[in-house]
């Protein structure tokens, strides 16, 4: 016998084996086998696909939270704008209050400084009245006094009026 061919028993007990279990496998496992291999198949694709619907979600996502970051950026610019020009606003206006504030209490100040200074020179004006009342009282009482003195008074102020 030659070592390099192998003997015919064994060669037909192998195959009769090997046809047995690929009838049982076929007969029993197989469908099972290739379910479990069909359903891993779908998992996987179904996996996969759910994961490129993911990532498109996040791109989506991704870019409208650009979007809304731009937006978002933008409404502060222009609420910070707002707030300056608001700021600005009530600067001015109370800068323009103040100053009638100021002129309506400098007018204010004026007026009784000017009706205070009125009564001050009509108070004078009223004494010095009185003191000159009181001086030509005196006087005239002096003068008065003398009968000569007072014919001469009056020649004097007929004399005036003559004239």
């Amino acid at each position: 016998m030659n070592p390099l061919l192998p003997e015919l028993g064994l060669v037909l007990w192998m195959s009769v084996a090997f046809l047995v279990v690929l009838f049982l496998l076929k007969k029993f496992a197989w469908k099972g086998i290739i379910k479990a291999l069909n359903d891993r198949e779908e998992f996987i694709e179904r996996s996969l696909k759910s994961a490129e619907e993911a990532k498109a979600q996040m791109s989506d996502l991704k870019a409208d939270n650009e979007k809304l970051l731009i937006e978002a950026r933008k409404e502060r610019e222009q609420i910070l704008k707002e707030a300056k020009e608001m700021k600005e606003k009530i600067l001015s206006e109370a800068k323009v209050t103040a100053s009638e504030e100021g002129n309506r209490l400098i007018t204010s100040a004026r007026s009784e400084i000017d009706k205070e200074k009125n009564q001050a020179l009509a108070d004078i004006k009223k004494q010095v009245a009185e003191i000159s009342l009181e001086v030509a009282e005196k006087v005239i009482r002096k003068e008065l006094s003398d009968q000569s003195a007072h014919e001469s008074l009056i020649a004097s102020h007929l004399e005036q009026q003559s004239n």
